[in-house]
C-alpha cells in the first residue's frame, strides 16, 4: 500500500527550508523533499529528502509507486535575476518543471478519486507597470491588473498560473469521462525577507541583503534608487498565507490565484530601519539600470483584500515587528 505523503519541491531554498520547519513539527503529516541540494543539518530527519531535478519524469514515476501524494508544495524555481542571464533554462524549470508536477497531480487525483491540492507560489514578478507616475497612481495593485511582466521569470509565473487554472477546470474538456480536476491554489507574494536563510538571488533582496551586510559589518552597494518601493513581508507571513490557503475550504476561494501582503518600503526607509539597528552599517546607492528597471516594473503594494475576506488572511508582522522581534534577532544570532 503506497504511503500518504505531502511533496514539497525547492524544499532546500529561501520558503521551503521555513515551511519543511512549520509542516514537520506538527508530526501529522510524511514530508517527502525534492531539491538539487542537501538539506541543512538543522532539518535533517524531518523528511524524506531526494536530491533530483524537478525535470526528471522518470523520477516522479519511481516516486508515485511508493507515494500518494495528497498535497504538493511546488516551490522549485530559477530566480528573476538568474532567469535574465539565462531565459532558455528559466523556461524549462519554471514552466516544464511546473508543467510536469501539474500533470503528475492529475493523474494521481484521477486515481485517488479526489483533487490533489497544488501549491503554487507566485510573485510581484507577474506584474509589469509601464511607468513611475502609473506606480504612483496605481500604488494597491489588484490581481488581474497590470499582468504585463517584463522579466522571463514574471513571464513564467503568470503562465504557470493559467497552467494551474487549466488544470483545476478545463483539463480533458472533450474527454468521454468527466475526469477528476485538481486542487489549483496560488499566492502572489511580495518581496520575502528571511532571518535564517541568505538571499539567494532574487531582484527584490536588495532588502535582506542590506541587512545581512550590516550584521556582518560589511559595506554593502543597493543596485536600485533610494525611492525604489515595493512590497515586502517576514518570511513566517509567508509561510502563515500559504498554509492558510492550503487549509482553506475550496468552498470559501472565489478565485485561483491570491495577492498576501504585509507593508511597502522605499530602499531609502529599509536602509533607516536597518541603521536604527546597525548604527554603523555603510550602505550606499549604485543603481544597476537593468535591475532598477525590473523594480521599477512592479507594483508599490499589493491588494490583498480579496485574501483577507475569502480566508482570513491576515499578516502578524508589520514593519515594526518584522525588524525588533524576528529579523534583527535572528540574524544576530547567525553571525554572532
Amino acid at each position: 500500500m503506497r504511503k500518504k505523503a505531502i511533496l514539497i519541491t525547492g524544499a532546500a531554498g529561501e520558503i521551503g527550508q521555513a515551511l519543511v520547519e512549520y509542516i514537520s513539527t506538527s508530526g501529522e503529516y510524511t514530508l517527502l523533499t525534492l531539491d538539487l541540494q542537501k538539506m541543512p543539518e538543522r532539518l535533517n530527519g524531518r523528511s524524506h529528502h531526494i536530491i533530483g531535478d524537478i525535470l526528471d519524469q522518470k523520477l516522479f514515476a519511481r516516486l508515485v509507486t511508493e507515494y500518494e501524494l495528497d498535497t504538493i508544495f511546488h516551490l522549485a524555481a530559477l530566480l528573476s535575476t538568474r532567469s535574465e542571464f539565462s531565459p532558455e533554462l528559466a523556461h524549462q524549470v519554471n514552466v516544464n518543471g511546473t508543467l510536469n508536477l501539474l500533470q503528475l497531480a492529475a493523474d494521481q487525483s484521477q486515481q485517488r478519486g479526489k483533487p490533489v491540492r497544488f501549491m503554487f507560489p507566485s510573485s510581484i514578478a507577474a506584474y509589469g507597470l509601464p511607468d513611475l507616475p502609473t506606480k504612483a497612481r496605481d500604488f494597491y495593485v489588484r490581481e488581474w491588473d497590470w499582468n504585463y511582466p517584463t522579466t522571463m521569470y514574471g513571464c513564467n509565473k503568470l503562465y504557470c498560473e493559467q497552467l494551474g487554472s487549466y488544470y483545476s477546470q478545463n483539463y480533458q474538456q472533450l474527454a468521454e469521462t468527466i475526469p477528476t480536476m485538481i486542487d489549483f491554489r496560488s499566492v502572489r507574494f511580495p518581496g520575502l525577507i528571511s532571518a535564517l536563510t541568505v538571499p539567494s538571488g532574487g531582484t527584490s533582496d536588495y532588502g535582506p541583503e542590506m541587512l545581512h551586510a550590516a550584521a556582518q559589518g560589511q559595506p554593502y552597494r543597493c543596485f536600485v534608487r533610494e525611492d525604489s518601493t515595493i512590497p515586502f513581508m517576514a518570511m513566517p507571513d509567508a509561510i502563515v498565507s500559504l498554509l492558510r490557503l492550503w487549509e482553506a475550504p475550496r468552498s470559501a476561494l472565489s478565485r485561483l490565484v491570491y495577492n498576501v501582503t504585509s507593508f511597502s518600503l522605499s530602499a531609502a526607509e529599509f536602509m533607516a530601519e536597518v541603521q536604527r539597528h546597525f548604527p554603523q552599517a555603510q550602505i550606499s546607492f549604485e543603481p544597476d539600470h537593468h535591475r532598477q528597471g525590473i523594480v521599477d516594473s512592479w507594483p508599490a503594494g499589493l491588494n490583498d483584500k480579496l485574501a483577507r475576506q475569502d480566508w482570513g488572511w491576515q499578516p502578524e508582522y508589520d514593519v515594526a515587528r518584522a525588524f525588533d522581534d524576528y529579523l534583527v534577532p535572528n540574524i544576530r544570532q547567525m553571525y554572532h
